[in-house]
């Protein structure tokens, strides 16, 4: 580890230390292109990187293009997402495909703006999609990122709601350099991610604890409201995952009692169930069963 140097700026340190502690991630490997980077990032939210590498691995030998996942009848795309969880991110990401096939010439555009445009592409993935998959300098921040800069710049032990101030907090911070800067966007998140958690920070192999204004202020308790921990068991997301699972496992329609036997409160299941056919995640056939969408 690189050992920090009175009057170095923050963003070198961290890029340094990113050299020798970045996580061998394939979607980091020279080469892969920008439609790679955004199936990433999709995937990526809110995921664990354990459960998205295998399932990126696998959409990219299925769908290498663009073109190839827009052309895909929807039911396979769900079916291919399996257990990433919040499973209206493959249907925006069909869309997104769509659009770029049928309106960029099957290229990812590398144009925030643009990005942007696409059909559920917020402002940090088309930001990360720039930096990562063209080589961009730009501020990319994710809740990671905020929170290192919450500790490092402002002093505090956790990130306040998102503000328009974080991309100029996180740009301030970037090095000169443009490759530096580019690397900077990821090495950032990667420190968030490894060592400035949120539940107890690694501050002693911290590449930047000597400048870290919440380290030199006594590294006080976090003063505002407490943050929420989101659960899973016995949510209308469990249930939401254990309808899909049989209709993923199916061959063909299911009949209701298959679905009813997956979770006892029917009430809860059957909200479930609607809010599935509103996302389009599930369709009901002129007879009644039920089937992923064609």
């Amino acid at each position: 580890m690189t050992t920090p140097v009175p009057g170095d700026a923050p963003g070198e340190l961290v890029v340094d230390w990113y050299a020798s502690a970045a996580r061998d991630l394939p979607w980091r490997q020279p080469g892969v292109d920008a439609w790679a980077v955004l199936v990433s990032e999709v995937m990526l939210q809110q995921t664990p990187v354990a459960r998205v590498e295998p399932v990126w691995r696998q959409w990219l030998a299925r769908w290498p293009r663009p073109s190839a996942l827009a052309a895909e009848p929807t039911g396979e795309v769900i079916r291919a997402w399996g257990k990433l969880g919040y499973p209206r991110r493959a249907l925006r990401l069909q869309a997104a495909a769509a659009a770029i096939a049928a309106d960029h010439g099957d290229v990812v555009p590398d144009d925030v703006a643009v990005l942007e445009s696409l059909p559920g592409i917020g402002s940090y993935t088309a930001r990360a999609v720039a930096c990562f998959g063209y080589g961009q300098r730009q501020p990319v921040v994710d809740t990671n990122v905020r929170r290192v800069v919450a500790r490092l710049v402002h002093g505090r032990a956790e990130a306040a709601p998102a503000r328009t101030s974080d991309l100029a907090d996180v740009a301030a911070l970037a090095p000169a350099d443009h490759d530096r800067a580019v690397r900077f966007s990821v090495a950032v998140m990667e420190l968030g991610a490894l060592v400035c958690v949120a539940g107890t920070p690694r501050c002693g192999v911290c590449p930047v604890r000597e400048v870290c204004a919440w380290r030199l202020a006594g590294s006080p308790a976090h003063d505002g409201p407490p943050r929420r921990v989101q659960k899973f068991a016995g949510t209308d997301r469990q249930v939401r995952g254990r309808l899909l699972d049989v209709l993923r496992a199916a061959t063909g329609p299911v009949e209701q009692p298959e679905l009813d036997a997956v979770w006892e409160d029917p009430v809860q299941r059957g909200r479930c169930l609607d809010s599935l056919l509103v996302d389009g995640l599930v369709v009901q056939t002129d007879d009644g069963r039920f089937a992923l969408p064609s």
